[in-house]
């Protein structure tokens, strides 16, 4: 695409800190920063450390002294602080870890909710019953790393220490190791970072996941049009780095799939001819969704960037040789140029999708396991809010709509990745709610989740984006608007989610999706009016019944 750039107004330098506002912008560039800005690497992990208990979530650690039952603890659980939600009328959710025997108990995360005065609401909680685990393992480390290994398709380059875990993704807790496998994916070109959790009693393989986050696809035209991007300056040219979202920077990785990224540079600041055979058109389309998803997220929710920190994330393009997918790595987005043709993987709502996973890793400690059903609503966490800034954007180029990737020729006769108004479309997905659901892949799971979004901003049957079936003998439904939908589902992302929240769980009704969805619209709408009904309504559309009580 051809880009005109807005400057940034923090020419040369840039600010000593991102999130400082003041006079500093005038500054010249002798900061550490600044140089660091003019290699060309772009910056290290834009993520931070943990954050520390503040003194505001001591009643809130009161209260879950007091209730230990509701999460399900045993006597030798301790839990670590992980983030602090303050709600502007004074409510407050405080996210914790667990520790068992001093074993972290991966799935062992809980949510504390308390009132403006301080009084305990109730916690979400992802156990089904208290521990009660042997903590000497029968398998060795050594062994559990050949499973791990063996589990594992390409080549493997490395593999990191053994951590012996109690694995309570299921609601009950297991004694597990966990390994991670280091290497590339069969096609040689796609990096994995392959976790493996093993139980330590039997030796089985209890589940893998990937830190590598991918959508797959083969580029074809994914223009914006004409775009104003935030660039800055450095001599006497410009590069691609985004003062106003973050600092922000895209860089060229030349069809090598490691090694360092170079800077983008441009004489004249008009970047890019629309034309995919020139270098800088991936790089304006990478630079733009970037901003745009920085922009959404911070404009809709107040959430600073992907990590709540005030930091823009580095893109990466033209990486390795017709490679034919984009991925998010836990702190960068990486895009491939395409097989068979010259398009890159840099479609707006591609961009938002996998930036979105980091949205999520960050917000729920140990992410929503990349599996089974939490797997799919971490999936659909992605799709949604790809969505969300497809219509923040209001690209009059890519008019935005409920489709996923449409730009992107995957089937080769110009269908879309995925649809959300019903997402069996694709051959592969679900748009009902099944007990098979949990066996499938998680990018088709993630319709469950997708089909009930839909539903709720734009209702069911014959709409201007598409036609949305329900599921069975539900009845249709009116929805509420996607702005009202997407501050439901973002709020019970970030308040309410546990590592294993699921579609449907007879043992812990709790830990669902559906519930959470009702907390949070009850917060933000009132509990039993019209955006609550719908919740209730939409999930319902899809097959996903709950133990909620129907309004009056």
């Amino acid at each position: 695409m051809l880009a005109t750039l807005a400057v940034s107004a923090v020419a040369l330098a840039g600010c000593t800190d991102s999130t400082d506002k003041s006079d500093k912008t005038d500054k010249a560039d002798s900061s550490a920063e600044a140089q660091a800005a003019a290699s060309d690497e772009p910056e290290a992990d834009p993520s931070d450390p943990p954050e520390e208990e503040p003194p505001a979530a001591a009643p809130v650690r009161k209260a879950l002294d007091t209730h230990r039952s509701d999460v399900k603890a045993a006597p030798e659980d301790t839990f670590g602080f992980y983030s602090f939600r303050p709600d502007t009328n004074g409510g407050k959710h405080v996210r914790y870890t667990r520790t068992y025997h001093g074993l972290p108990v991966y799935g062992g995360d809980v949510i504390v909710h308390t009132d403006a005065a301080g009084q305990y609401k109730g916690v979400s909680n992802s156990l089904v019953k208290p521990l009660e685990v042997s903590t000497v393992p029968v398998v060795s480390a050594s062994d559990a790393l050949n499973a791990a290994k063996a589990r594992f398709s390409g080549t493997v380059n490395s593999t990191g220490g053994s951590r012996l875990l109690i694995d309570a993704s299921s609601g009950v807790g297991r004694l597990a190791w966990e390994h991670t496998v280091v290497g590339m994916a069969k096609d040689g070109q796609t990096p994995s970072r392959l976790h493996v959790v093993t139980d330590a009693q039997s030796g089985a393989v209890l589940g893998s996941w990937d830190e590598i986050e991918t959508v797959a696809g083969t580029g074809n035209s994914m223009y914006s049009g004409q775009v104003s991007l935030e660039v800055q300056k450095f001599g006497t040219s410009f590069r691609l780095t985004d003062a106003a979202h973050g600092r922000g920077t895209t860089c060229d990785m030349q069809h090598q799939t490691s090694g360092s990224c170079k800077a983008m540079s441009d004489d004249d600041n008009v970047w890019g001819t629309g034309n995919p055979a020139d270098p800088q058109t991936a790089a304006v389309d990478a630079h733009y969704g970037a901003a745009k998803t920085y922009e959404y997220y911070e404009k809709t929710f107040g959430r600073r960037g992907i990590f709540n920190n005030g930091r823009g994330v580095p893109s990466r393009v033209h990486y390795g040789d017709n490679y034919e997918n984009a991925f998010w790595d836990g702190k960068q987005m990486t895009y491939g140029d395409g097989a068979g043709n010259t398009h890159p993987l840099t479609e707006l709502d591609i961009a938002a999708h996998e930036m979105t996973h980091g949205v999520t890793e960050k917000s729920v400690p140990g992410d929503l396991t990349y599996a089974a059903e939490s797997g799919g609503l971490n999936e659909a966490t992605s799709d949604i809010f790809g969505t969300m800034v497809e219509f923040y954007a209001a690209s009059p180029a890519d008019p935005a709509d409920y489709l996923v990737a449409e730009k992107i020729d995957l089937n080769g006769n110009g269908t879309p990745l995925r649809y959300l108004f019903d997402p069996a479309l694709d051959g592969h997905s679900h748009s009902c709610w099944s007990a098979e659901t949990k066996n499938v892949d998680v990018h088709y799971s993630s319709g469950v989740a997708n089909h009930f979004f839909f539903n709720l901003a734009e209702g069911t049957g014959k709409t201007q984006y598409g036609t949305s079936p329900v599921c069975g003998s539900a009845p249709g439904m009116k929805g509420i608007g996607r702005d009202k939908a997407a501050q439901i589902w973002y709020r019970a992302l970030d308040v309410y989610f546990t590592s294993n929240t699921s579609y449907v769980s007879p043992e812990n009704p709790g830990n669902t999706a559906r519930a959470y969805t009702l907390a949070a619209a009850a917060d933000l709408y009132g509990s039993c009016g019209a955006e609550y009904k719908a919740v209730q309504a939409a999930w319902t559309a899809v097959n996903v019944a709950g133990a909620d009580a129907a309004c009056a």
